[in-house]
């Protein structure tokens, strides 16, 4: 259920704008209390999905900086009742993912920290809320976060600021407000790396036939200088010309040894039979001479990272299989060949998505095993998750020897199905651990 905001409360932020400079300034003298996360006066805790929240936080903590403030950025998973309990101020990044739900970052503070009702009087806070106005429950995280807080007794510094898809304009309310904290107007450079232009080598069709919407491999260069640095697990973001305000992002199907950056992309269309803007110009109106706007952002994580030696467990289905892909690839390129791939579509005829390459894979063992789910060619609908089910205690002893799980793909359905397979697979406790420990990572939308 989520938190409802309480009007009065409101009022009571503002008032508490309105004497803004005072309090900073009582607060800036107050000693610095010892955290379990480190000695910094300012934390600046992130929930992050896919690393906007991660980045904005490191900004925020560098910000801070430049004005002499001891500031540190930490991820929500290493936020608990004792350290809030040994904070006095801490700014909260959080995104919202899904239909208003926590990151899974943020997944055992949302359900265990949360759900308690610590004293939280001494603390001063500031909540920025990451969301997207397309979903019903907007910020729907940040919302129930700045909700809970006030009604543990902590003091909001400023009004929570929403941001709807990166809003430029709602980060930057959130600078002017750390330009207050900080005492200065020096303020770092936030601008993120500039689109370069990209051509298109090459664009086929994985799934002609398919009663699904057609879908294809996309392969894009420079059209000037050395291909970016990006790691298995990173996305690009695009800006089609017909909606340039807002950047689609797709996972990288590619490593750079590939020489080029490879994307898995589904035409959308809307209910006039229109097609998506930005899927609609990569996969139909984008000639091979035209122009793409493209920059990699990197997504740390769904990088390998720790997990690079582990035995992988890979979880997919349609377009999700981009980010597989690159990930089996960077770990067969480095001769790691304890490979699971558990992927699923619509028709073995049809939707068999890379097929001659994760059939090489496996005839040459570098990928131990690969489990399919067509859901259109058996008796009944058929899944990923049923695979999974099927498969527990293959699962479980993957698990007992370190393996790590990656999820890519459709948040609906599939990977809510997942998860409650793995849950009734390993028990929630252990997925929650796994998660904790970076062993259990998604890049689901």
């Amino acid at each position: 259920m989520m938190l409802t905001i309480d009007p009065a409360r409101w009022a009571s932020a503002i008032t508490l704008v309105a004497a803004w400079g005072g309090l900073c300034a009582a607060m800036l003298r107050k000693p610095a209390a010892a955290a379990p996360t480190g000695t910094a006066d300012w934390l600046v805790v992130y929930a992050s999905q896919t690393g906007n929240a991660d980045y904005l936080a490191q900004q925020t903590a560098a910000t801070l900086s430049t004005g002499g403030l001891s500031a540190r950025a930490v991820c929500v998973s290493n936020l608990d009742a004792a350290t809030l309990a040994g904070a006095t101020r801490v700014l909260f990044i959080a995104s919202t993912y899904g239909e208003g739900d926590s990151p899974d970052t943020a997944a055992r503070f949302a359900g265990v920290t949360m759900a308690g009702a610590p004293d939280l009087s001494h603390l001063h806070y500031a909540v920025l809320a990451l969301g997207d106005s397309s979903y019903a429950n907007y910020c729907g995280f940040g919302r129930a976060l700045d909700a809970w807080l006030g009604a543990q007794g902590a003091t909001a510094l400023f009004e929570r600021i929403d941001v709807d898809r990166g809003n430029p304009d709602a980060i930057a309310v959130w600078q002017h407000q750390l330009s207050h904290l900080a005492g200065t107007s020096d303020l770092p450079d936030w601008e993120a790396p500039a689109y370069g232009e990209w051509r298109i080598l090459e664009r086929t069709r994985l799934n002609p036939g398919s009663a699904g919407a057609p879908l294809y491999r996309i392969a894009l260069v420079p059209r000037a200088g050395a291909l970016p640095d990006w790691e298995a697990g990173d996305l690009v973001q695009v800006c089609a010309p017909a909606d340039p305000a807002q950047p689609r992002e797709y996972s990288i199907a590619s490593v750079p040894s590939e020489g080029r950056i490879e994307l898995l992309v589904r035409l959308q269309q809307h209910a006039d039979g229109s097609a998506g803007a930005a899927s609609g110009w990569l996969c139909l109106d984008a000639g091979l001479d035209a122009t793409i706007a493209l920059r990699v952002r990197a997504h740390a994580r769904f990088r390998l990272g720790e997990n690079a030696a582990r035995p992988l467990l890979l979880i997919g289905n349609g377009t999700g299989l981009a980010g597989l892909r690159a990930l089996l690839k960077a770990r067969i390129d480095a001769g790691v060949h304890d490979n699971w791939l558990v992927f699923g579509e619509r028709n073995v005829r049809h939707d068999f998505l890379l097929r001659d390459e994760l059939d090489a894979w496996r005839e040459a063992g570098a990928l131990t095993h690969l489990d399919l789910a067509f859901s259109r060619d058996d008796d009944g609908p058929r899944y990923v998750q049923h695979l999974l089910a099927e498969r527990g205690d293959a699962l479980r002893a993957w698990i007992a020897r370190g393996a790590a799980i990656y999820v890519c793909g459709s948040l609906q359905g599939m990977a809510s199905g997942v998860h409650e397979a793995l849950a009734a697979a390993l028990g929630a406790e252990a997925l929650d651990a796994l998660a904790v420990q970076g062993r259990y990572r998604r890049d689901v939308y």
